[in-house]
């Protein structure tokens, strides 16, 4: 049994070592289209994947009927499979979000990772969680990595007295602890608290984008402050696909991440 779970681990570690070469990555998630549509920036989903692939993303999320035709259209392997879902009509549990893959399907389909969501403090939150655990269970048999996606953001949400992360630290803390390789969450505000966000989980932890109706310039300052702060890398969506120029802005992610560039230095190479 030793031996097997060693094994295992090693077929994570190699999966990882793609996604996250040398340990850090850019990825963009575009599992938005099954929220809500239409979404700016994803009308187009094959220019904006070929965008992607083309200016060197490392890894990119996707609803599982977009996985199968996105391989079978480009034959690139780094596709992550979200297993997460609900749409903006759910009303009250529109942030209830269900499962609706498995590890099985994930390796039929020819992804290379899974990712699930848990929003924290959501009146349906156990059933999240349950659904999370569900999937690194099943993930184990084919030594798939699993990126939690978790968020403190529902009604429940209870912060503990003194946490300057707002909840973010125990975001990445439940992803480890549930058994995800990777953590994506929310940055904090600042690099001294996403600091004890990173010091919290041995795994990978890679930021959110949040809102893009920022200059992407203060993107790029928040992106730099958490790589000096321990952070793996970014995980965006909106401020990478609904751009005009997104080959550009995920160059100058990669200059951040992988090339340890100053947000001064990645914004020269925005047009």
């Amino acid at each position: 049994m030793g031996l097997l779970v060693h094994h295992m681990a090693d077929d994570v570690n190699d999966a990882l070592s793609s996604l996250l070469p040398g340990g850090r990555g850019v990825w963009v998630p575009m599992d938005h289209g099954l929220s809500s549509y239409p979404v700016e920036g994803l009308n187009d989903i094959d220019s904006a994947v070929d965008d992607c692939i083309s200016a060197g993303v490392d890894a990119i999320v996707l609803q599982k009927g977009v996985i199968s035709y996105q391989l079978s259209r480009t034959q690139w392997k780094n596709f992550v499979m979200h297993v997460s879902a609900s749409t903006i009509h759910g009303g009250e549990n529109s942030d209830r979000k269900m499962l609706v893959g498995t590890a099985k399907e994930a390796h039929k389909r020819g992804a290379s990772a899974l990712s699930c969501q848990i929003n924290l403090g959501d009146k349906r939150e156990y059933e999240m969680v349950e659904s999370a655990g569900a999937l690194t269970t099943s993930a184990l048999k084919y030594a798939f990595p699993v990126l939690g996606m978790v968020y403190p953001r529902g009604p429940n949400l209870v912060l503990s007295e003194g946490d300057a992360t707002n909840g973010v630290a125990h975001a990445a803390r439940v992803a480890w602890e549930l058994g995800c390789h990777v953590a994506k969450v929310p940055w904090t505000g600042d690099a001294a608290s996403f600091a004890e966000v990173c010091s919290a989980v041995p795994i990978p932890v890679l930021i959110a984008g949040g809102p893009k109706n920022k200059p992407f310039i203060q993107t790029l300052e928040i992106v730099e402050s958490a790589i000096s702060s321990g952070a793996s890398g970014v995980c965006m969506g909106r401020q990478v696909f609904s751009s005009s120029n997104r080959v550009d802005r995920i160059k100058a992610l990669r200059a951040i991440v992988h090339e340890g560039a100053t947000a001064d230095q990645a914004s020269t190479l925005l047009e």
